[in-house]
């Protein structure tokens, strides 16, 4: 059996729902995963569903040990390794520079390392993985530098790529036995920040979802209202404020569309203030940030998904929505266009037009042939190349040979 330590920013968590699901099919897959995360659920615990609860209970949650457990954890590591101890301090200063601020956050970081390894030392786990490559992977690789465990890290982008620098991710890779890239854009990004040495790390390890979850809804062939859905953060990256431009296009040619926003964020007051200066009120709703049962009930009333964003990696939202055979309009950028091939699974448009963005939406609402092709066929791609089962299969090959190698080594 693999026993390893899974190490996640928020868990479980709306927009990490992919991470619960990655863990529950690797432990069907005989693995032993145990799960620590730096915050709490996103969510109080009568908000969760009965899976998250379960996983609540058995998550080690780093800031909840409180000052108590970090003295505990210091304290035993600072006797039991002194050097080492010291040394990962070292490195923690070093990650800052000369920046006060970041030397600050660098402490703070190696407190939670230090929580982190000595929580997985009495456990006899020697292997710790972190999804993206944010500060939770900067606490996993200090960690790593302080207790003999081997660190590896899953990169999602493109946030991380945006600013290399700040998130560390030359260090990362230099001291990650080993990445997963969720495609083959994200692995590109990564080779363009390393040496060519450090090329070998890196395994395309595609995320996917559960086809029998996400199963075909009702196809609608004259919808009225045509129901778009949106599921995303509301955060600048996801471009929402240009669906909301290619809605106000729409609804200005008499065209009777209702557009549901599903998740939460910093942009909500904006786009709502949007909304209402385009007196869009009656054709835009705000859903909020929802749970898994529910946002599947969403889904079932689709008519079309559509996602204008900026900057991503390859969203799994996409995947669900292809997987329910909604057909989809989304950007052509970064790693969007492995997922969906303009024409054959979806339509692809450039980010920022949104009229591109309103013409394609209109081409749907006119073809309720072209909504079934398209719909049948990004399901196709999505029991292909993104089918949950088929993906975590493949990394959990990943992990055996890999951890298989570390351990010989």
């Amino acid at each position: 059996m693999i026993r390893l330590a899974y190490l996640v920013s928020q868990y479980p968590a709306v927009s990490h729902t992919f991470i619960l699901r990655e863990v529950q099919a690797l432990r069907r897959l005989g693995f032993e995963i145990r799960v620590a995360s730096i915050n709490a659920p996103d969510r109080p615990a009568e908000r969760l569903t009965a899976d998250e609860r379960e996983e609540e209970a058995a998550t080690f949650y780093v800031k909840r040990a409180g000052v108590a457990g970090a003295l505990r954890a210091h304290l035993g590591t600072l006797l039991a390794r002194p050097l080492d101890y010291g040394r990962g301090l070292s490195f923690a200063l070093s990650l800052g520079g000369t920046d006060v601020r970041k030397i600050v956050y660098g402490v703070l970081y190696f407190v939670e390392a230090v929580m982190l390894g000595h929580w997985m030392a009495p456990q006899g786990l020697t292997h710790l993985h972190v999804h993206f490559a944010t500060p939770a992977a900067t606490v996993g690789l200090i960690a790593s530098r302080v207790f003999p465990i081997g660190f590896s890290m899953t990169v999602h982008g493109p946030d991380e790529f945006y600013d290399a620098p700040g998130y560390r991710l030359a260090e990362k890779i230099a001291g990650a036995a080993f990445v997963c890239c969720i495609g083959s854009y994200a692995r590109s990004q990564l080779m363009k920040l390393s040496p060519l040495e450090d090329w070998g790390k890196f395994e395309v390890s595609p995320l996917g979802v559960d086809a029998a979850v996400f199963a075909p809804r009702p196809f609608r062939e004259a919808p009225d209202p045509f129901e778009v859905i949106c599921v995303g953060r509301l955060v600048p990256a996801k471009g929402q404020h240009i669906l909301v431009a290619a809605v106000d296009r729409l609804v200005k040619e008499g065209r009777h569309i209702c557009l549901r926003f599903v998740g939460d964020g910093p942009d909500r007051s904006s786009l709502e203030a949007d909304v209402a200066a385009r007196g869009l009120g009656a054709a835009v709703v705000f859903e909020g940030a929802v749970n898994q049962d529910r946002i599947r009930a969403l889904y079932a009333q689709a008519d079309a998904f559509a996602l204008a964003s900026f900057a991503e990696g390859i969203p799994v939202v996409l995947m669900e929505a292809m997987a329910m055979e909604i057909p989809c309009v989304t950007t052509w950028i970064t790693g969007i266009p492995e997922l969906i091939r303009n024409g054959v699974d979806g339509l692809l448009v450039p980010p920022s037009d949104d009229a591109a963005l309103a013409q394609a939406l209109a081409v749907l609402m006119d073809d309720a042939a072209l909504r079934r092709q398209l719909g049948a066929a990004g399901r196709a791609r999505v029991l292909a190349a993104y089918n949950l089962s088929r993906n975590t299969e493949r990394l959990a090959a990943i992990f055996r040979r890999r951890l298989s190698a570390q351990g010989a080594a």
